[in-house]
């Protein structure tokens, strides 16, 4: 146990300091704050507001407010809509500071370098037409059966959303390894005189480097469009976020594997989810966004697996759904200690956050008690993956913050559907029945323990 622990301890310090993984990871924390406006956003046009999907199908008068909607669609869209510009910039920022850039140009030519990979030219080939007979689109109209009616400028929001989000990343530590790289390049440094203002020397001191790494990612968008027909955001979609997301991000059982990988850090000390979290946010939030944006357009949800689905039905109570362990203490527990430690743990258990049964019990190399705090998440998160998919409980498409508590996070997350809600409870019962006996034994043991000691 101890040959594996330090194993994983290896591991886990590597994870840590990574500098590639520590990036991803703070960024979309710092996002955070522009995800939960987003969800907001959304659950004000489809769960409040709304005649067809919300709480105006039932209480007309609600809709008297419905004006104030193109307000909450302009925040989704800026938040939302917009995670890859935020993302990139964030995980520039991050990479510039890894490499000992300071102030916040870096976030800023992050962006930049993203627009110059970025289609900024599209072509119309299907407007529709209202309040014309028998035709179906503008080229009809104008009988331009070759397709292409016009042109427009600009950056479409299929790029700024969750499609070109894995975009974003790449182009935010590619190229800012590039400029960093450059940076350090005495040659490409202006000096300027001593009496120059600060200020006006750095910027002059970043000129050259900032002109070269433009150019290069510019020229990569270029040579992707010119030669392989495609955009650097098509590409990347096409060829590595989609195979993830079918690979990884559809696949179960490679979500009950990753959660077994968690459960083993936590096991040891190390906090899983912060190992993993790069890998995990990058797959799972385009999949929340997509179904988010699929109920805004009126569409069903394409995606069973997402980010929040994982935090309603793996995670509640905190990793290895600890809060039912803490309720089966409270039933069954006979030791004063252990209920010490469960009655200091509920309430933030209430809110996912269990490090305190997690270390004050311990489940820290407890071999008994890891064994459900393995099973556990596995096992919830398989039951609620058959929940949605078998239509009992909605599809998650609003992205509820991970501190929300059970029960009002699944009915937040499903749009405002008491199924949710019912789901989590169903969960909570599975994860109860596969912590109960192992807890009655890991106490008997305690017992035992203590008469020898004694």
């Amino acid at each position: 146990m101890d040959a594996f622990a330090d194993k994983l301890g290896v591991i886990g310090a590597w994870c840590g300091q990574n500098k590639y993984l520590s990036s991803i990871k703070n960024a979309f924390q710092n996002f955070m704050p522009a995800t939960i406006a987003g969800a907001v956003a959304v659950l004000w046009n489809n769960v409040l507001v709304n005649e067809s999907t919300g709480l105006g199908a039932f209480f007309k008068p609600i809709m008297a407010i419905q004006p104030f909607n193109d307000v909450w669609s302009a925040v989704n869209t800026a938040t939302i809509g917009c995670i890859t510009l935020g993302i990139c910039m964030l995980v520039g920022q991050e990479i510039a500071e890894w490499n000992g850039e300071t102030g916040s140009y870096p976030s800023v030519l992050a962006l930049m370098m993203w627009i110059v990979v970025t289609p900024l030219s599209h072509d119309v080939t299907g407007l529709a037409v209202t309040g014309v007979d028998d035709v179906a689109t503008v080229a009809d109209l104008l009988g331009n059966t070759g397709g292409t009616v016009g042109t427009f400028s600009g950056i479409s929001t299929s790029y700024t959303g969750a499609t070109g989000l894995f975009t974003g990343l790449i182009v935010g530590i590619l190229g800012m390894e590039i400029y960093c790289w450059l940076r350090k390049q005495d040659a490409l440094k202006i000096k300027m005189p001593e009496q120059v203002p600060p200020g006006v020397a750095k910027a002059f001191e970043v000129l050259v480097p900032t002109l070269i790494v433009l150019v290069i990612m510019s020229t990569i968008g270029w040579i992707s469009v010119k030669f392989l027909g495609h955009s650097v955001n098509d590409l990347i979609f096409t060829y590595v976020q989609t195979p993830l997301k079918n690979i990884i991000g559809a696949n179960i059982v490679a979500v009950m594997f990753l959660y077994v990988i968690i459960m083993l850090f936590w096991c040891v000390g190390i906090h899983g989810n912060n190992m993993v979290s790069a890998v995990k946010e990058s797959i799972f939030t385009p999949m929340v966004l997509e179904n988010a944006d699929a109920v805004s357009a009126g569409k069903p949800a394409p995606n069973v697996l997402n980010i929040t689905m994982m935090q309603m039905f793996a995670e509640w109570g905190g990793s290895g759904v600890t809060l039912a362990l803490v309720v089966v203490i409270f039933i069954f527990g006979k030791r004063e200690d252990n209920k010490a430690i469960a009655t200091l743990s509920v309430v933030p258990g209430c809110f996912n956050i269990n490090e305190t049964v997690t270390f004050g019990l311990p489940l820290v190399l407890n071999p008994i008690l890891d064994i459900p705090f393995i099973l556990a998440p596995v096992c919830t998160i398989l039951v609620g993956y058959i929940l949605v998919s078998i239509g009992f409980c909605p599809k998650v498409y609003v992205m509820a913050p991970w501190t929300c508590p059970p029960l009002l996070q699944g009915f937040i997350a499903t749009g405002g559907s008491i199924m949710g809600a019912i789901s989590q409870a169903v969960v909570f019962a599975v994860a109860f029945a596969i912590y109960m006996p192992f807890f009655l034994v890991y106490e008997k043991q305690q017992n035992k323990e203590s008469a020898e000691a004694e």
